[in-house]
């Protein structure tokens, strides 16, 4: 295969459109359920865990701003909204809905999986 925009296209090279999923999560003895959408690792997410490993951006809630977004593929997060820096007032992510949100990142990505050989 020659590398080109065209190449990496018809191969699948790039993340395309936000995956849709629900996500369920309790905050006490109430439990939640949401639409999220998700985008699949990418260029963003790579350069967050790169800050990350640098030390300079915590790198689940990296992972996390870098992930979720809306339906258009906006990011819904900040790292300081989910580090709770971005409003010290309002505080961090829910950790219930944060394990939950990084369990719709892995299943998307099928990250843990490992992917069957064609040979």
């Amino acid at each position: 295969m020659q590398l080109s925009i065209e190449s990496l296209k018809e191969v699948g090279a790039f993340t395309g459109a936000p995956v849709e999923r629900e996500i369920t999560w309790r905050q006490g003895e109430q439990k939640f359920t949401a639409t999220v959408y998700v985008r699949p690792l990418s260029y963003k997410s790579a350069v967050s865990d790169l800050q990350a490993i640098a030390g300079k951006v915590d790198g689940v809630a990296g992972r996390i701003a870098a992930s979720i977004c809306d339906e258009a593929g906006k990011p819904v997060f900040t790292v300081g909204d989910i580090t709770g820096d971005a409003d010290q007032e309002r505080g961090a992510l829910d950790g219930n809905l944060t394990m939950a949100l990084l369990a719709v990142i892995a299943e998307v990505n099928q990250l843990g999986k490992t992917p069957i050989s064609a040979s």
